[in-house]
Order: structure tokens, then C-alpha cells, then sequence
């Protein structure tokens, strides 16, 4: 009886397992993902969203002492009140309904705008409001709320005819209505609450808003309203305590970028008072503090220090120190009106590229709208009767960053002026590095034509600086000018070990310095090392070599936003990532221990996003693999844990698969791994196509869960390995002057090894790559007829003629890419010519015998699509199978969801059959002619061959 009632259960189970269903194209959609997870302060709630692909996200709000949840449909960006009482967020309107509104091509003001959600995490209850614009909480303090509503849907409807307005005189064509031209500009109504009391008072026409850190006050600006005479137009500060309004301007202006001080005692911001039909506003910086009725004018255009023909610049952003003493803010030189007498059509339009041009023209115009805006830090000290400002940066220097938050007497200056034309290149510029006084504006050179990186300490004691040239860390007492080396006396090195580009190493960066500046953290491939600044007594091993010992890479997770320092007795998490297995997990240490991190948790997943809660000991994490859908958890100490999320389940109902890590040795002996997907009922007797996609180096995630979606333009592997296929993702190591050899080295000694097992059908293997993936692919081909189908997007093919290309998403120039980064040529076209030809697919296509389809879009800011069309016609003209995907108005990577599902079906159909024999669709067999475009799309299956 026993053996027969096990017999039914196996075959039960079997006929189960057998029941699942491939992915197809239908499901994406709905398939969901983590979009976001906070914690309540006091670690009592947790509130994380959900979101699909394509549709209604939800909010879930779970109470983790007493297991009450509740969800909200739609509703996103939740925040929690300082005092964890309530929750706050937008709900977003049905995505049906937006979508019909895109359908009937409604204009802005007409589509349905998003609510506001606010619930009280003590009674439960739910209050919404329509057509809320934005909101804000209060960083500390009391549970207020300020929103902003939407502007008033216009009722009225207009009657073709029927316009009682005074017809315009001819002297009034020219202008625009004042009345219709200032409606555009007025501010809405601004709802300030208070969500314990449940009061609430209402400001009109607010255009901007802001809390106080401490929630005592909020500062607006009205714009007041021609139609409402009773409306105040100004500056206005409410104390949220006592309810007490105090004008700070009074009268009509432009008034933004609002900033109160660390105290919340002080406020600054932007402000014009100027003529309404002034083309260029005269800007100042406004202050106001708790003993001053009114704001007062701080810094005008007659200030001591300010430059002839400078001005205070609307695009800058103003920020106390942090003890209150200085304003930092932003200066321009003054802008050029309007030329109103040059006729458009009489003018030539034209760019003139100069070989003493800074920055190529493409680069200037991308950056043309950024570059007016362009301000330089200034400082002024608030309290000084020695009334003027100092000028930190200027054109020669343009770039500052603040040390020990503004309290210091000098900012940190940077410039590549006069090395920038290299940058062609390079890539990346030689900085010069300035301490800068911020009493008299003098400036000190303490690090000349650095070639990495540079930045102050927390505290404002130091600069510590990368130099990529030695691979050294260095820093810079600003108080004695001394400079110290580090990393002396190691046999560890602080820089990419496997680094196989043809350019210095990058380091692996700075975890944290302990308190008042004494040590900094920094990383080194797996370990963590603590470094006397000034180069005092031996570095120290935190993690005691135990990370290179057992290949396990630590990396310090801070759990607090705010904190600036670490002190050496207090637990640090650091998250570990195990680069043989590929497992990941979390330690914890003291700094000043001496003996191994403490194992948390490890294991065959991947975390993400750790959050702490602020004032309790609490974290929300997010954790997931191939196999399972990532979800939400929470733990007190990461060693037990509470899954709150349940995703996707609908992936129970479909053949998943399995990924594992394989390994093999390449022809030169190099030892190499990488990931194999399998379907989930996988079945060794059988036989499998298989499909091998690559980019660079993949095993890192191998636990990394990857959603069936229409992708940009990489290969759908969950997809394909539902629909019973392998698929292969190697990694790849560089030889210098040898991308394509290196790709033949790995590649084809990964699929060979691969193909030793009777399950793989050695006969039926395609290769798919995006970008350098799509190069690689090309290369390929040109080199072996081992793949019986290749897809290859945005492929560059010709390097000679790449290598003077534009990436026209940055403007940037492409030669830095061969000479120093991803295409690894490491020389000029002109000094190793034959490696660009050896390179390039273009001049060994007659070698190939592999069908391919090109994906090349149009507006390709990377790659130049033209690659694609020289590999295209080339093929064509040498008579090879080869089709060519452009999607209109399309970037590198595909952007557009509906281009993306397209390439999904046609790279399925591609694949379906060349490797399982399928028939083959319209689009494959005789085209879509462009009379059709538009009309059809070539889906239909066919017995036609190609």
C-alpha cells in the first residue's frame, strides 16, 4: 500500500511540474518589482511600494509590533512623520486613465492630476485630497503637513463665437495679454496643517514652499492674483507654533530657493523685484532671522566685492555654514539681452569648430543650456560689519566644494583650465586643486595636474587625494601643508587588480574616517585599512585580511545619513560579497577590534538596499536570487528576519530555471567562469539549443533575479530559458590591442566546454550582445562558423571610421574610448593602424556565414548608427542572410515600451527559428516595405523560408 500510495504521489507531483507554462510576451506588464521601503522613525511601521511594469502600483503599511497592515492602491513616496504618528503620500491617478487621456491627446492642465493620501498610523483612518501638486513634511518635530493643490480645473467652456472681448488696436498685436500671461505665472493654493490638531489654514496663490528642520516655521511666496485685489503678493513666514503670519516682502516679485539655516533661526532666498517686461532680472539674496521684522536685501548688485558686470545668478543655490556664520551662494557674469534687431532669416546659422576650443562644438551645444546657467560660489559672513562678499570661484576656477560643512575658512577649488582639449582623449581631465579663503578670496595651489580624485575630510583637517598615475593615496594637512603617502610600505594594492583596460587603475574608494579626522577608511579589493592621516604608526587591517584570505569583499554600510564620522568602538555592519561562490550577506566589526568580522548571514542570494530605522534599531532590506522574486524584509539584528512582500507569485505557474556557476579553462590557460541558465524542468536526456550573451564580466550575478520585461536591447534570459533554452553569459578578460581575440579566447572555450555535455546541441548555439556585447558579436562571426544565429545591437564595426565618431548623447568625441577605456585599442589610429583593422569586422565580413540581425537606431547617442548600416550593407552586398532593426527617434538602449516589446517578439521569432527549427515570420521572409510602415509589423508566421 505504502509503495503504491508513493508511486501516486511521485506521479502527481510529475504531473504538476509538467503543468507549468512558458513565459510569453503577455505577462509582462503585470510582472512587479520593490519600488521603494522606508521605516517609521521609531521603527514601528514600515511602508514599502510595489509597482508593475505596466500599471497600478500599490502601498503596503505594516505596524511590525502588532502585525496590523493595510494597503494603499496607487499610492507611492510615502514619508512618515518625525513622531512616527503619520504617513503621507501621493496616490497616483489609474494608469487606464491616463492612458486614455494619451490616447484622446489631451494637454497637460487636462490630464488627471495625482491626490494626496495621509493616514493615522493610530486610528487607521484615511483622508484624501484631489489634485495635490506636491507636499511636505518637516524633517523634526510635530506631525505638520504643507501641500499644494493643482490649479482649478477651468469649468467654463468656451462657445466658438461667442467672445465679448474689445478687439485688439493695432498698436496691441505685438504684446502679449497681461491677463492671460500673469494667470500662467500665479501660484496656487498652499494647505498648511496640522495633522494632531487636524487644523488647517489655507494660503493662495504660493508658488514655493518650505519647513523649517525643526517644523517651527514655514516661508512661502505669493504671487497674489489680478483677478483677487484682496490677495498679498510677497514673502511670508508662519510660526507653526503660535499661528503668526510676519511679511518678510511685501509686494510683487519672483521670490525661490528658499534655505533656512541648521537652527531653523535664519532664512535665505532668491529674489527680483525688477520691471515686468525687464528681459534680464536683477536678482538679490534676501535674509531674515527671528529678531528681524522684514527680509532684508543681504547681497545686491551695489555690494563691496561684487565684479563689474557680475550679479547675484538666479541658477544658484544658497547654503548656510553649518554654525549659521556664512551664506554661500552663486554669482554670473551679467547676460546679454536679446538682439531685437537681427533678423532671423537674414543670418547665417552655423557652428565653427576650433582646434583651440576648450570643448568640441557637439559637447558645447549639449552643454550650452547647462553652461548659461553656470554659477560661481561666493560667501558672505552674515554677521561681519565689514559688509562684502568674496568671490570663491570664478571662470579660470569654476568648481568648489564646502569642508567641515561650510565652518572652515576655506573651500576646496578645482579646475582643468588649460588641460581640457586632452580630455578628447583621455576621457577625463588633469585637475589642479586650490584651498581657497573665504575671508579674502586668496587661493593656494596644494595639488597641481592630478590625474584622479581629491576631497576634504569630514572635519576639515585634511584633503585626501587619489593619484591614478602611482596608484597612491595621499593626503594634504591643511593646516601644515604636509603631504603623506598612505599606502607605503604595503604589498597590497588599492587600485582595480583586474583591471584590463588600457588606462591607469581606478581605486576602490574611501569607506569613512573615525572621529575628529584621526583615521579614514580605505578599501582595498577585499579588505578594509585604517590609515593614520598623518601617516603616524602602521596601518591597520580592520578586517584582518580575512576578506582576502577568503575572497570575500567587505564594504562598510552606513546606516546613518547624518553621521559624519565613525568612532571606533561602536558595531559597523559591512556587507560581504564571496567572489568565488558569489554568495553575499552581511559581517559586523569594531574598528578598533583585532580579530575577524563577525558572520551575520551569507547565502545564495542577493541583498539590497539595507535602511536603518533612525532612532531605533530596526532595518529594511530588500533580498532575492534567480529563482525568487526579491521581496521586503525586516530584522532587528539581520540574523532573524520577517518577509513582509509576497511578488509575483504568478511565477509559480510558469518553467522558471536555475542558474549555476561554471567554470572552465581558456586555450592560453586562463581560468574563467561564468553563468548557465536552465529551464526549471530541465531534463539531462534531452537536448537543448542554447544561447551565449555577453558583456564584459556577469558571474558576479549569478543570484541577481532578472524579471521576464521587453528589455532595452539585452537578451530576455528568463524569457528564452522558460521557452526551453540555455543560455550561457561568460565572462571576459582583456588583452591589450585584442578585444576581439580576447572575446574568441573566452567565448568559444566557454561554449566548447559547455558543449562536451550531451544536453547541449552543439548544433543549434546563437550568440546575442548589446554595444560592446553587439561589437564582440560581430567579431565573432567573422571568426568561426560555430553559431548557427547572432543577434548584435548597436554593433561597431568599423573602427577606423568609429574612432573619430561623436557619442552624441554627451558630445564627447570617441577616441578616448579606443585609446584609454571599453574598446582597449591603447594606441592612436595612426600609431597601430593594424590593430584598428584587425579589430574591426567590417574588413573580414566575407568570412561570414552566420544570419544576423542588426539593431541600430537612429538617434543613437553612443554608437553611431551608421556602423549598423556599414555592417548591413556590406553583408547585403556580399549576399548574406542579415536583417536590420531601426526604431525611429530611438536611443543606444531602447527607451520606448512599446520598441522594446517589438524586439522581444522578433528576437524570440529570430531565435524560435534558426535554433528549434520554427517557422519563420513576414518580417524575415520578404520585409515591411516602407509603403506599410505603420500599418504592419511582419509578426505573421509563414512557411516561407528566408
Amino acid at each position: 500500500m505504502h509503495k503504491y500510495l508513493t508511486l501516486t504521489l511521485l506521479l502527481f507531483a510529475s504531473s504538476t511540474f509538467a503543468q507549468k507554462k512558458p513565459l510569453n510576451h503577455t505577462v509582462y506588464d503585470s510582472w512587479e518589482s520593490i519600488a521603494s521601503k522606508k521605516l517609521s522613525n521609531n521603527g514601528v511601521w514600515a511602508g514599502y511600494g510595489i509597482s508593475q511594469q505596466e500599471g497600478d502600483g500599490t502601498l503596503y503599511l505594516n505596524n511590525l509590533t502588532s502585525g496590523a497592515k493595510t494597503k494603499v492602491n496607487r499610492a507611492e513616496n510615502v514619508q512618515f512623520s518625525s513622531d512616527s504618528k503619520f504617513a503621507v503620500f501621493s496616490v497616483k491617478p489609474f494608469y487606464a486613465t491616463i492612458r486614455q487621456a494619451k490616447i484622446k491627446k489631451k494637454k497637460p492642465d487636462e490630464m488627471t492630476k495625482d491626490s494626496l493620501g495621509i493616514i493615522n498610523l493610530t486610528s487607521m483612518s484615511v483622508v484624501k485630497i484631489a489634485r495635490v501638486k506636491s507636499f511636505k513634511i518637516p524633517e523634526n518635530g510635530i506631525s505638520l503637513l504643507a501641500y499644494q493643490l493643482e490649479k482649478p480645473v477651468d469649468t467654463a467652456k468656451k462657445t466658438p463665437g461667442n467672445n465679448s472681448a474689445a478687439p485688439k488696436k493695432d498698436s496691441d498685436i505685438f504684446f502679449a495679454d497681461d491677463e492671460t500671461s500673469s494667470a500662467k505665472q500665479e501660484g496656487t493654493d498652499l494647505i498648511f496643517r496640522n495633522l494632531v490638531a487636524g487644523t488647517e489654514r489655507t494660503f493662495k496663490y504660493v508658488t514655493e514652499y518650505i519647513f523649517s528642520k525643526d517644523g517651527k516655521q514655514l516661508a512661502f511666496a505669493c504671487t497674489g492674483s489680478k483677478k483677487d485685489k484682496a490677495a498679498q503678493a510677497g514673502v511670508f513666514l508662519l510660526n507653526t507654533e503660535k499661528g503668526t503670519v510676519k511679511t518678510l516682502v511685501n509686494g510683487k516679485g519672483t521670490f525661490k530657493g528658499f534655505t533656512f539655516d541648521e537652527e531653523s533661526e535664519s532664512l535665505a532666498f532668491l529674489g527680483e523685484r525688477s520691471p515686468e517686461k525687464q528681459e534680464i532680472k536683477d536678482y538679490f539674496v534676501y535674509y531674515n532671522s527671528l529678531s528681524l521684522d522684514t527680509a532684508q536685501i543681504l547681497v545686491d548688485n551695489d555690494i563691496p566685492g561684487l565684479p563689474a558686470k557680475w550679479t547675484v545668478s538666479a541658477d544658484g543655490r544658497l547654503t548656510f555654514s553649518k554654525d549659521g556664520n556664512k551664506l554661500f551662494f552663486g554669482l554670473a557674469p551679467l547676460k546679454k539681452p536679446k538682439d531685437t534687431t537681427l533678423i532671423d532669416f537674414e543670418n547665417a546659422k552655423l557652428d565653427v569648430w576650433s582646434y583651440k576650443d576648450d570643448y568640441l562644438q557637439p559637447m558645447q551645444l549639449k552643454n550650452a543650456d547647462r553652461e548659461s546657467k553656470r554659477t560661481y560660489l561666493s560667501s558672505i559672513e552674515i554677521f561681519n560689519s565689514d559688509v562684502k562678499i568674496v568671490r570663491l570661484t570664478d571662470e579660470k576656477l569654476p568648481d568648489a566644494t564646502l569642508i567641515d560643512e561650510g565652518n572652515s575658512n576655506v573651500v576646496l577649488a578645482s579646475t582643468d583650465f588649460n588641460n581640457r582639449v586632452q580630455s578628447q582623449w583621455t576621457g577625463n581631465s588633469i585637475r589642479d586643486f586650490y584651498l581657497v579663503d573665504t575671508k579674502n578670496g586668496s587661493k593656494r595651489k596644494i595639488i597641481e595636474g592630478l590625474s584622479g580624485m581629491a576631497f576634504a575630510s569630514p572635519a576639515g583637517k585634511y584633503v585626501i587625494y587619489f593619484d591614478k598615475k602611482t596608484g597612491n593615496w595621499f593626503t594634504y594637512n591643511i593646516l601644515t601643508a604636509k603631504v603623506t603617502q598612505l599606502n607605503t610600505g604595503l604589498n597590497v594594492k588599492f587600485v582595480d587588480e583586474e583591471n584590463d583596460v588600457p588606462d591607469e587603475p581606478s581605486p576602490y574608494g574611501v569607506a569613512a574616517w573615525t572621529e575628529e579626522d584621526k583615521s579614514v577608511l580605505i578599501y582595498d579589493r577585499y579588505d578594509i585599512w585604517e590609515f593614520n592621516p598623518d601617516g603616524k604608526g602602521t596601518p591597520k587591517n580592520i578586517t584582518n585580511g580575512y576578506g582576502r584570505q577568503s575572497t570575500v569583499t567587505f564594504r562598510y554600510e552606513k546606516t546613518d545619513p547624518e553621521s559624519r564620522f565613525l568612532s571606533k568602538k561602536e558595531l559597523i555592519w559591512l556587507s560581504a560579497f564571496n567572489n568565488t561562490t558569489k554568495e553575499s550577506g552581511f559581517y559586523k566589526t569594531r574598528i578598533g577590534d583585532s580579530k575577524n568580522p563577525e558572520l551575520i548571514v551569507m547565502g545564495k542570494v542577493k541583498y539590497s538596499g539595507l535602511v536603518k530605522a533612525k532612532d531605533a534599531e530596526r532595518y529594511i532590506f530588500d533580498k532575492g536570487s534567480y529563482i525568487a522574486s526579491p521581496d521586503v524584509y525586516v530584522s532587528v539584528d539581520l540574523k532573524t528576519e520577517t518577509k513582509l512582500s509576497s511578488t509575483n507569485p504568478q511565477q509559480q505557474g510558469y518553467n522558471w530555471g536555475t542558474s549555476e556557476l561554471v567554470t572552465w579553462s581558456t586555450p592560453k590557460g586562463y581560468k574563467s567562469q561564468g553563468i548557465l541558465y536552465k529551464p526549471e524542468n530541465f531534463d539531462p536526456a534531452k537536448k537543448y539549443p542554447m544561447i551565449v550573451y555577453f558583456y564584459e564580466k556577469l558571474s558576479e550575478g549569478l543570484y541577481s533575479y532578472q524579471a521576464p520585461a521587453p528589455t532595452p536591447s539585452r537578451l530576455n534570459i528568463p524569457y528564452f530559458v522558460s521557452n526551453g533554452y540555455l543560455v550561457f553569459a561568460p565572462d571576459i578578460s582583456y588583452e591589450k590591442g585584442y578585444p576581439g581575440k580576447s572575446a574568441e579566447e573566452f567565448i568559444n572555450s566557454g561554449v566548447e566546454s559547455l558543449k562536451k555535455n550531451t544536453w547541449v546541441d552543439g548544433t543549434k548555439i546563437g550568440i546575442q550582445g548589446q554595444s560592446w556585447g553587439g561589437y564582440q558579436v560581430a567579431h565573432l562571426i567573422t571568426r568561426t562558423n560555430m553559431y548557427a544565429a547572432a543577434w548584435a545591437g548597436a554593433p561597431v564595426v568599423n573602427m577606423t571610421s568609429a574612432y573619430g565618431g561623436i557619442r552624441w548623447e554627451s558630445g564627447m568625441n570617441r577616441q578616448f574610448q579606443y585609446e584609454k577605456t571599453q574598446s582597449r585599442i591603447g594606441a592612436t589610429l595612426w600609431e597601430k593602424p593594424e590593430l584598428y583593422i584587425e579589430n574591426s569586422p567590417l574588413f573580414a565580413l566575407p568570412k561570414v556565414n552566420t544570419p544576423v540581425v542588426i539593431m541600430a537606431n537612429d538617434a543613437d547617442g553612443a554608437v553611431p548608427w551608421y556602423q549598423g548600416i556599414e555592417m548591413f550593407t556590406g553583408l547585403r552586398r556580399l549576399g548574406k542572410p542579415v536583417w536590420m532593426l531601426n526604431y525611429n527617434n530611438e536611443a543606444h538602449n531602447l527607451v520606448q515600451r512599446q520598441n522594446r516589446k517589438d524586439i522581444q517578439i522578433r528576437e524570440q521569432q529570430f531565435f524560435d527559428y534558426y535554433l528549434k527549427g520554427a517557422k519563420a515570420p513576414v518580417w524575415m521572409v520578404t520585409g515591411i516595405p516602407a509603403t506599410e510602415k505603420g500599418k504592419t509589423w511582419g509578426f505573421e508566421l509563414t512557411d516561407e523560408k528566408p
